[in-house]
């Protein structure tokens, strides 16, 4: 049998990699992507949860990359309406700070620079009347309302994957690239799966380094080239807290040293509070939250709520490490959150494109550009099809953009014995593709085991057969947030429940 040659193999299963793994796999490239943990297990599901168009940009000239993430929030939401809703954000205006006038034509070009059409548009708020202005300070009386888009960050790679992977790509987490050589006219990839030390080698024609944080380091270490741009590694630490009020908008605050951070409903009991934005020297997968960040993080919003925030109320922190392109600008909060894309060899020699930078809301776009980078060496027709992604719903998104209320109805008519914010969750998460998740069932006990928080084996078992989760973290954190709701047993049960699947898989 003659050994099948890909087209495209991507090292790297965040955003970007699986956004380009899925517009590869729908231009008919037989792609294969590696990743060394789990999907969207690093930088990519350490976020601020949004799809905006970056305000603060503005005030960097970043008016292209602006322009594209405002263009970009309505064309996500379309094709995933379960995972991305539309959010309003509440500026208030802090004295001596940017000054008012500013604000309002920041916000004029951010209204006016993205095409947008559904989102609402900007408006002044009264704060002494306006009841976002509640849980303030009194000392704030006027603030700007705007519109961006809130995202699950870690169920959009996921459902970039299942995408790429319903259209033949072949999807390989856990399994790290530890070797990648020009062979003639391909590259030759060998990659070694974690828990049993298996290798797998194969052949491609094309390689894309989306490997985040580590981009550099597999540069010189598995492909042995050195990097052509520098990478600037900026932590980003986020706390989440017990709800600080209770409508359903968000906050931005402008801080004393320049920067802004969020405050963000979340999980419905839950306020988000991020991001901070350091340098970072150190391994990436050992990031976490410094006891500095939680309390700048804390300090900055006691500046604006009445009931201040304190470290004893987190109840969860997360970290991750934004691999930024080196621009030389002073500050981390000054670096470019542009992608710029790297791409190395001549003539039929075998194309290396590396990935620097980047951000969760033009990860889509990005993916074009990548493969018109790649365009010399790919197969006749491709190039004819760029541009399906912005088209094709991700999975469980063919629904309306406002149609997510409707769903959770039609998901309780056809299953009345689920409690409805159980209903709600699964609509949320999966779409459409709750359904699936629930076919055939007519009671509780035919959803199987209940784990707590509405976790039943029925999901978890879907979540094992079609979004690659393998451990009680993987379910808990990154496909769901129910990490916030199940106690320590619960959990431990949740991870005996599904190391026994995996071995009788085995």
């Amino acid at each position: 049998m003659r050994e099948k040659v890909y087209d495209l193999a991507v090292i790297g299963g965040g955003v970007n990699g699986c956004g380009i793994a899925r517009d590869a796999a729908g231009r008919g490239l037989a792609t294969i992507l590696f990743e060394q943990g789990d999907l969207a297990g690093a930088t990519s599901s350490a976020s601020t949860k949004l799809i905006h168009g970056g305000l603060r940009y503005l005030e960097y000239y970043e008016f292209r990359l602006v322009r594209e993430a405002l263009m970009e929030r309505e064309v996500l939401w379309r094709l995933a309406p379960h995972i991305i809703r539309p959010l309003r954000f509440v500026l208030p205006h802090h004295a001596g700070l940017r000054p008012a006038w500013m604000l309002r034509l920041g916000l004029f070009l951010y209204d006016h620079l993205g095409g947008r059409k559904l989102l609402p548009a900007t408006r002044s708020l009264d704060l002494r009347h306006d009841p976002a202005g509640a849980p303030l300070k009194p000392g704030y009386s006027t603030a700007f309302e705007y519109s961006d888009c809130w995202v699950d960050d870690a169920r959009l790679v996921v459902l970039n994957a299942r995408d790429a992977a319903d259209r033949g790509a072949a999807i390989h987490p856990r399994t790290r690239v530890v070797g990648a050589e020009r062979r003639g006219d391909h590259w030759l990839v060998t990659a070694e799966r974690r828990g049993d030390g298996a290798r797998l080698t194969v052949k491609a024609r094309m390689l894309v380094n989306a490997a985040g944080p580590w981009v550099a380091e597999v540069l010189a270490g598995i492909v042995r080239e050195k990097p052509p741009a520098g990478v600037r590694l900026v932590q980003g630490s986020h706390i989440v807290v017990p709800r600080l009020y209770d409508h359903d908008r968000c906050y931005i605050f402008q801080n004393g040293d320049g920067r802004i951070i969020f405050a963000i409903p979340y999980e419905h009991d839950f306020t988000l509070i991020g991001t901070t934005d350091r340098d970072y020297h150190g391994d990436p997968a050992a990031v976490a939250a410094s006891e500095e960040e939680i309390g700048y993080l804390c300090s900055a919003a006691s500046e604006y709520f009445a009931r201040p925030v304190r470290s004893e109320d987190v109840v969860w922190t997360y970290s991750g490490v934004r691999p930024l392109y080196d621009d030389g600008a002073t500050k981390a909060q000054e670096a470019t959150r542009d992608y710029v894309l790297k791409r190395e060899g001549e003539g039929r020699e075998p194309l290396l494109l590396s990935v620097f930078g980047g951000k969760i809301t033009t990860y889509r776009r990005l993916a074009e550009a990548a493969l018109d980078r790649l365009a010399p060496q790919m197969p006749e027709g491709a190039c004819a099809r760029a541009g399906w992604t912005a088209q094709a719903p991700l999975a469980g998104g063919d629904f309306p953009p406002d149609g997510l209320e409707a769903l959770v109805r039609r998901i309780r008519e056809a299953h009345p014995y689920l409690a409805e914010g159980v209903a709600a969750r699964l609509a949320r998460s999966y779409g459409t593709r709750a359904f699936t998740i629930l076919d055939g069932a007519r009671s509780a006990a035919d959803l199987g085991r209940q784990f707590g928080a509405g976790l039943s084996e029925r999901e978890v078992d879907y979540l094992m057969r079609e979004e690659w989760a393998m451990t009680a973290e993987d379910v808990l954190w990154r496909r769901s947030k129910l990490g916030l709701r199940l106690t320590r047993e619960e959990a431990a049960v949740l991870e005996d429940f599904m190391a026994a699947r995996l071995r009788q898989a085995a």
